[in-house]
Parts: structure tokens; sequence; C-alpha cells
């Protein structure tokens, strides 16, 4: 077994993508970050870490990218410790990790031994796939694309909902969605009451989120008929869609799941102290 650990995104798209498109839905995330920094749509401000596993062809990938946790997703846990092995000789620290609950378990042992301190699982995570959209609707309003004028609210929305998530600043994140117009916006009675965002696809997979509607503005089904909204917009061009909920907010679950998503995979995710 050949482990082997590259900062060039678009080497690293060359190398593992015939793989990876074997199941282009349950690799779309490491699909997606690869292919945004490949094609210079997402920019890190620090290096970023890219791991191949090959015997001899590629059987395994994984990443760390710039100030997020290491991400190993269905990476098959007899790979865990070379992988550890191999992002320790390049990094002197991470926040955590996250993937398949057996390889993030191995990983955080084998990080462990190396940089000292424990692993502690903090969230769960599951992988949705669309099986067949059933529109949802909202007390009132409709969508329509984010205005210029509202990078600052969603900048503050994004903080407020994803503080953790966002590697880059919150108005540059906004600015990127306006840009690649690729968030939608919910609006009730004049008044911008929820978002969703999409990626661009990748082998026929567009995943969708960030999904927030403020507090105040809950319980009226606007995040259910925006992402319904959004999900067909990504079925009409032809492409599968599919995104991830937090399995400690059954509320979301249950809404993705009148919308037509079904269960793909579950993952963790731990920290690092």
């Amino acid at each position: 077994m050949d482990v082997r650990v590259t900062s060039d995104p678009q080497a690293f798209e060359q190398i593992v993508f015939p793989f990876l498109q074997q199941d282009p839905v349950l690799n779309n995330l490491v699909m997606t970050v690869v292919h945004e920094r490949a094609t210079g749509r997402m920019t890190d401000s620090e290096p970023s870490y890219y791991v191949s596993v090959h015997d001899p062809e590629v059987v395994g990938v994984a990443m760390r990218t710039a100030g997020r946790y290491v991400y190993l997703g269905a990476l098959r846990e007899d790979f865990a410790e070379p992988v550890a092995d191999a992002l320790a000789d390049v990094l002197p620290e991470v926040p955590g990790v996250a993937g398949d609950r057996p390889v993030v378990t191995r990983f955080g042992q084998r990080w462990c031994e190396h940089r000292g301190g424990q692993a502690t699982v903090v969230r769960g995570t599951r992988l949705h796939k669309l099986i067949e959209l059933t529109p949802l609707e909202a007390d009132s309003g409709g969508p329509r694309r984010m205005a210029a004028d509202e990078v600052d609210l969603v900048a503050a929305w994004g903080k407020d909902g994803f503080a953790e998530e966002l590697s880059i600043g919150h108005r540059a994140w906004a600015e990127r969605h306006l840009e690649h117009e690729s968030l939608l916006i919910w609006e009730a009675d004049g008044e911008p009451v929820s978002m969703v965002g999409f990626h661009q696809p990748v082998f026929g997979v567009s995943r969708v989120g960030p999904v927030y509607t403020p507090p105040e503005r809950r319980r009226h089904g606007y995040a259910g008929a925006l992402t319904s909204h959004v999900t067909a917009m990504i079925l009409a061009e032809g492409n599968q869609a599919c995104l991830f909920t937090n399995l400690a907010n059954p509320t979301s679950n249950k809404i993705y799941y009148q919308a037509g998503y079904r269960p793909v995979a579950d993952f963790v995710e731990a920290e690092f102290s």
C-alpha cells in the first residue's frame, strides 16, 4: 500500500476522480471540495492536503482543507492508521476528524498517539439522496436569487447558523455565493426569511446547502419550500441532488424526508482535545 499526500487540487483531481466517480453521491463532498479548488472557484488562505491510498490503483481518499477537520468520508477502516501517519508528517495539529464512525475512531486513536489528547465524537450527520421530489409549500412567499445588497444579511445568517463550518470569512463566503449565483432567498411579505445554497454539479450530482432560517421565522415552511425549489432546479438541469443533515435536528430530517430525500450513509465528527 502506498499513501500519497499533495497540496495540488488539480493533480489530485486527475488521480482520484476515476475512483470517486464510481459513487458520485457518496463521494460528493470530497469531489465538490476538490473540484471547486481545482477550477479556482474556491481558494484557501493556507495549504490544504489531499491524500490518496494506492494498491496499486487508487483505493481510498481523504483530505484536510485549511481550517477544517480531516475528512475521511467512506474511507475503509483499515486505511485509518496509514492516512493518520501521512498527515501527521505534514500537519502539526487539526481540530478534528469526520467520516464513517469506524474509520474516525481508528484515525482518532492513531492521531492521539502522535499528538496526545483524546478524540470525542461531537456530532452525527446523515447524507441523503433525492429519490422522487415532492414539492413542499410554505405559508406564504416565494423564491428568488440572492440580491447584491444582501451580502451583509447572508453573511450574518451564515455566521449565526454555520459559524464553525466556514473556513473563510462570512462576508467573503456570502460574496462568493453572490458571484456564482449559488444561493436563493425565500421572500415573504417583502422580507427575506430563509436561504438555501447549492454547489455546482460534479459528475452529475449537486449538493444542496447551506439551509438556514432565522429562529423568529421558523415553523412557516420556508426552508422546506425553498429546499424543494432548489432541488427542482437541480433536477431540471439533469443532475441528481443530495444533502447532509444534522442527526440532532429531527425536524430538518423529517422535512427532507417529506420532500423525497432518503438516507445514504451516516457519519460522525470527532474533536481533538
